[in-house]
């Protein structure tokens, strides 16, 4: 196995695969034997020509950024000698390249279960929603004893409470939001039954509020699969609250998975921990799951505003038309103009761990992250707490922040979140989370939270190894538990006023 890569015959840096010792020589088609001055870490950039003060970094085959002084051939190129060339909001140009998919279609199926409203989902889930930040300590008991009665989870695949810290003295767009997220929540189609939970049911009530936004977002409430609870006018919310789940539980007792075609898949991808080596396995190979789902007209999610920036003309060059380009540039600014409109600073990303795993500016963080979309063209742009209504590649208006943006996916009805890190993270949100590391070092040191170790391809094929984990989603899809399932990890997380990044 080499011990380093160049990822485009443009770059200016090689990005080492394994720690390198000082001395050692990196031996280069296109710039010959590069002796390292330094020792380099896992991840890191080693420069393969020497680099003037002011020239740029090139990576992926474009800037990453600028030399912050002078950098010898052979030199650790990092934070220390490198500086992003980004500034505020940009005027942007249509400029549309072709896009020719050379995917095939596949008959293959997966076993879902068809909701009455047509959607699909890949779990039978039972979903306990507070209303109310209040509320959500009391769900805990309730659970318990419904696990206590049925330890397998009874007729559901998963029992989740969705617990969150917003109520009667959240500030009302905050709310808006909340509310937006959790009606999405009772409506997502791995929600096999629901349970509501609020205070009281006053005309004027937060939870009477949600019984009128889910129905003007899907129409009638099935009261057998949607129930609510309210805990000041029940004597005994405890035990109402179990009669309500044995009920719900009767009524999912006859839902059965049936095969469906993968046009019906609807899939997040997201990163988090990012390391150097996150651009050069986990993100592509997401990339490749993305291109061949939306081959067979299904649909992929990218979020992560902030994590566009720096690559964002490479998504508006894929925009399927200028509608969709307008779209996208609307999605980028307004995200940079929140960020000042909180005097914060648009381009303080990456965060200290992706630092620490070698990834030095913005620019070298999202042209990485963004290699989670594959090459296809982007359809369309959401807004925060959307739904999906178009298939194939989808943008989706949400911050950096981890557990934000996996929630914001599920609430757009992504059935599944591919969650790529090559630093570790224990997080998942509320539809199944599937962790892909980017090396295989935090695979087998946190191997409760990777799914898939992407970190294979140092010694495998892209082609062998893809096909592999296509086959791997389409099994998570019909059943196949994930590590957050098998350890009952969920949760849920909503965006408020106030820069999350």
């Amino acid at each position: 196995m080499n011990n380093f890569i160049i990822l485009n015959d443009h770059d200016t840096v090689a990005v080492a695969l394994q720690d390198i010792k000082k001395g050692s020589v990196l031996k280069t088609k296109m710039h010959g034997d590069v002796i390292v001055l330094e020792d380099i870490t896992r991840g890191h950039k080693i420069a393969l020509e020497n680099v003037a003060e002011g020239e740029d970094i090139i990576k992926y085959g474009y800037p990453i950024g600028h030399a912050t002084k002078p950098i010898k051939r052979g030199s650790h190129v990092h934070v220390h000698n490198v500086a992003t060339n980004l500034s505020g909001e940009l005027q942007y140009h249509y400029n549309p390249i072709e896009i020719e998919s050379k995917v095939k279609k596949d008959k293959r199926t997966f076993m879902g279960y068809k909701r009455p409203n047509g959607k699909v989902g890949i779990r039978n889930d039972l979903y306990i929603i507070p209303v109310v930040g209040s509320v959500s300590e009391t769900l805990d008991p309730l659970v318990e004893q419904f696990k206590a009665l049925h330890p397998d989870n009874g007729n559901f695949d998963n029992v989740i409470p969705l617990k969150h810290t917003y109520g009667f003295d959240t500030p009302e767009d905050n709310y808006e939001h909340a509310r937006k997220i959790l009606v999405d929540a009772a409506r997502q189609p791995n929600a096999g039954a629901v349970l509501i939970c609020g205070l009281d049911c006053a005309d004027d009530s937060e939870l009477e509020k949600m019984k009128q936004a889910l129905v003007a977002a899907g129409g009638p409430i099935n009261t057998q699969r949607i129930k609510f609870l309210s805990s000041a006018d029940s004597d005994d919310e405890l035990a109402d609250g179990l009669a309500m789940l044995e009920e719900l539980n009767n009524a999912v007792a006859d839902d059965q998975r049936t095969p469906q075609p993968l046009s019906e898949l609807k899939i997040g991808l997201k990163c988090g921990g990012s390391d150097g080596l996150s651009g050069v396995t986990a993100n592509p190979l997401l990339g490749r799951l993305s291109d061949f789902v939306d081959a067979q007209g299904g649909t992929t999610v990218l979020s992560e505003v902030p994590e566009m920036f720096g690559a964002e003309q490479i998504l508006m060059s894929r925009a399927q038309d200028k509608e969709t380009f307008d779209k996208i540039v609307n999605l980028i600014n307004n995200f940079k103009a929140y960020f000042e409109s909180f005097h914060q600073p648009i381009y303080e990303n990456p965060s200290p761990g992706n630092k620490a795993g070698g990834i030095s500016t913005l620019e070298d963080k999202s042209l990485g992250c963004t290699q989670k979309s594959g090459s296809s063209a982007v359809n369309d742009v959401l807004q925060y707490g959307d739904k999906l209504k178009t298939k194939g590649l989808n943008l989706l208006q949400a911050p950096g922040n981890d557990l934000v943006s996996s929630s914001a996916e599920a609430s757009a009805d992504c059935q599944m979140v591919l969650f790529t890190t090559g630093r570790g993270t224990p997080f998942a949100t509320y539809v199944p989370t599937v962790k892909v590391s980017s090396n295989s070092y935090i695979a087998n040191l946190k191997p409760r939270w990777i799914d898939f170790d992407a970190g294979r391809l140092m010694n495998e094929s892209m082609d062998d190894l893809a096909d592999e984990f296509i086959q791997f989603i389409i099994d998570v899809a019909s059943g196949k538990k994930t590590n957050n399932e098998k350890y009952n990890v969920h949760g849920i997380a909503i965006f408020k006023t106030g820069v999350t990044e």
